[in-house]
């Protein structure tokens, strides 16, 4: 999968319906999010996000890409996301597996808030 479709993919999770966020989500993935229980794991890592409204719009930056094996594709970046007047900012990380030919799905993601300084 190059570049291009990788971040594609990753704007339409956080950005496109439930169903094609259920799709692109594997059974077994792991995600950690900033609400609890805070640590999710196959069906309650997908509804955990599904169920909730999708953002209006995201703009994902401080782009990274790696490739550790073939088949597998590590991705960080920052997100900041917009629904109405409500904007979300997370620091995030997604790891997605090649099932066949050209299908890719997301096995762990993770989303960190900026910290706030006291």
């Amino acid at each position: 999968m190059d570049d291009a479709r990788i971040w594609s993919c990753e704007e339409g999770l956080w950005t496109a319906d439930a169903e094609h966020y259920q799709s692109m989500i594997d059974d077994e993935c792991l995600m950690v999010m900033p609400m609890p229980p805070f640590v999710f794991s196959g069906q309650q890592a997908i509804d955990a996000v599904k169920d909730t409204p999708r953002w209006d719009r995201v703009t994902l930056s401080q782009r990274l890409v790696s490739r550790p094996q073939e088949g597998l594709i590590v991705i960080a970046y920052q997100a900041s996301a917009e629904r109405g007047s409500e904007v979300y900012q997370a620091w995030c990380t997604s790891t997605y597996r090649r099932i066949e030919h050209e299908q890719w799905l997301v096995v762990q993601h993770q989303q960190t808030p900026p910290a706030v300084s006291t």
